[in-house]
């Protein structure tokens, strides 16, 4: 199983690194404009991709969002059909990963958004304030 879930991310690696190149910045979103989109934006979808144990960790996470992480997004992408038609931003700790999933997602016919930056960068713009 461990092995399976490094070929995944192996993969998933590999098709971010290809798609990186062809990555629009209609594909991502700042943590600028994420912060606003929440506010303004009750239709935006907020994907975590990153490990459970990095939700509970230092950078902590953001409320409300859906957690899959990315070595499962494969496997589980089907619990996102609901939201096909809505706009899906994807953070992880610093965007490579989300970079991957917003790839994959995009691939399957999702609008998935990449969040530059990731975690990383939104703690240093915001902090640790919460959303209310």
């Amino acid at each position: 199983m461990r092995l399976r879930n490094l070929l995944l991310i192996i993969l998933i690696t590999a098709i971010h690194a290809v798609s990186c190149a062809q990555n629009s910045e209609s594909e991502s979103i700042t943590v600028d404009s994420l912060k606003q989109r929440m506010n303004n934006d009750s239709t935006l979808v907020i994907l975590d991709v990153r490990t459970k144990a990095e939700l509970s960790g230092p950078l902590g996470h953001l409320d409300g969002v859906i957690h899959i992480p990315v070595h499962e997004l494969h496997n589980r992408i089907t619990e996102l059909n609901k939201f096909k038609e809505k706009e899906i931003a994807v953070i992880c700790r610093t965007g490579n990963r989300s970079g991957a999933a917003t790839a994959l997602l995009n691939n399957k016919g999702y609008k998935a958004l990449n969040v530059l930056g990731g975690m990383v960068e939104w703690r240093n713009k915001f902090g640790y304030e919460e959303k209310k």
